[in-house]
């Protein structure tokens, strides 16, 4: 198993170009699930169940582990098997997983649209920073970028007038994302008080923080911390909580999921997949309350 984790690993970094902390993230994520299988005495991947892989992210969610990290650790297993299933060295993928039960309570949680409303308006003053930590809010949740992807993003990657963002993501791999006009408004006005905080006037990022220097992703979640704690949310706020509650609040809009995948930025749309459940969720929630016979 060890000998294919490597195999799978070289795989993902020559032929689909991932960027080195991507790598690192499948390598520890697979290390402790393949010694939790190895300890049972599951060595070949053909020995693997469904049950099996579910037991696990159990005993992860029982040993307290993040739901975001829960996610990315069926993701990791997904993507190993399908390469596994893939290359013929197992007879087929049992990694469909996520169609299980047991599962949804492992699906990140959201934000409803009021919440997201209330983030929103926690930021209202007119000073540089005031308007840049709304604009940074409003570009999280519009635009769905990861907060590296916000540290990173370059004025010259701004297309304001054509109304969308030129993106670096995972693996330097460029991406178009559209911006509405609530967060391009909200841009635009962050952009008009900028100069004050760009002390050498050559700052080339977008988000600077209060001594010029790009804002660091730290920063950012602190940011986002304080806005939920200022509107009254009562959940476990954070930059990417907003990119979970943009994809869901697509989907609830019966937005494609290959367009969901492309603005995102997933590399295989086994990822944005997990979306699909968020709403079938919500789906027989409301089956469940309106219907006569459910």
């Amino acid at each position: 198993m060890q000998e294919l984790l490597r195999r799978f690993l070289q795989h993902e970094f020559l032929e689909r170009g991932l960027a080195e902390n991507s790598i690192a993230a499948y390598r520890n994520d697979l290390v402790d699930a393949l010694d939790y299988f190895a300890e049972r005495g599951l060595d070949q991947p053909g020995s693997v169940e469904r049950s099996h892989i579910l037991d696990y992210l159990e005993e992860c969610q029982a040993a307290g582990l993040e739901t975001a990290s829960l996610a990315r650790r069926l993701v990791s297993i997904r993507m190993f098997f399908r390469y596994l299933a893939r290359e013929n060295l197992v007879a087929h993928d049992i990694t469909d997983v996520m169609q299980a039960p047991r599962v949804w309570r492992l699906l990140p949680e959201l934000l409803d649209h009021g919440e997201v409303d209330r983030l929103l308006r926690v930021f209202r003053g007119k000073s540089p920073l005031e308007r840049r930590n709304r604009a940074m809010i409003e570009v999280l949740y519009a635009c769905g970028i990861r907060a590296s992807e916000l540290t990173s993003l370059r004025l010259e990657g701004l297309h304001l007038d054509e109304h969308y963002l030129r993106v670096i993501g995972k693996g330097d791999k460029e991406r178009i994302v559209p911006i509405g006009r609530p967060a391009r408004r909200a841009l635009l006005a962050y952009l008009e008080a900028r100069p004050l905080l760009d002390r050498s006037g050559r700052a080339e990022t977008v988000f600077l923080s209060r001594t010029g220097l790009p804002l660091t992703r730290a920063r950012i979640w602190q940011l986002v911390v304080e806005a939920g704690e200022r509107a009254g949310i009562r959940k476990h706020i954070h930059p990417h909580l907003l990119r979970h509650s943009f994809a869901s609040h697509l989907l609830d809009g019966n937005a494609d999921l290959r367009v969901i995948q492309e603005m995102l930025g997933h590399a295989d749309i086994a990822t944005t997949q997990i979306y699909t459940h968020v709403d079938r969720t919500r789906l027989r929630d409301i089956h469940r309350r309106f219907h006569p016979r459910a």
